[in-house]
């Protein structure tokens, strides 16, 4: 059974839609980046130490989210910034290179409107491959 998962990032969250067959799964990963940093009462740490702790947050959230997409046979990222390309490089540079990997920019969307959106792009791919008689 192929399984295709698609997925919108940002620096925040991560919605990952897993498609198989007729079933679809949807997992939400936050980075918990907000978390570590303004909490009232304490003083601002130094610049470094603060884009250090950014840093170590979002390898510990790429991680997480690349660790969900090993049994992907095709990967599509999604989303507004960065993050989309820093996920691909960082799926590139581990064992998970090799699956077809396409990269789109988009905004903000309900995990409704990406489970479709990713239910349509892999139906539209597979529909799209020329057969061979």
């Amino acid at each position: 059974m192929k399984t295709t998962v698609g997925l919108w990032i940002d620096h925040r969250k991560a919605v990952i839609v897993f498609v198989m067959d007729k079933e679809e799964e949807i997992k939400l990963v936050n980075s918990k980046i907000d978390q570590s940093h303004g909490q009232s009462g304490q003083t601002a740490p130094a610049d470094d130490y603060r884009q250090n702790a950014s840093t170590e947050h979002l390898n510990s959230y790429y991680d997480e989210v690349i660790s969900s997409l090993r049994n992907a046979n095709a990967i599509l990222i999604m989303g507004p910034g960065e993050a989309k390309g820093e996920l691909k490089k960082r799926i590139e540079r581990s064992h998970l290179n090799g699956r077809e990997i396409e990269v789109e920019t988009v905004d903000k969307m309900t995990d409704r409107q990406i489970a479709a959106k990713v239910r349509e792009h892999f139906l539209k791919q597979s529909t799209e491959k020329p057969r061979f008689t």
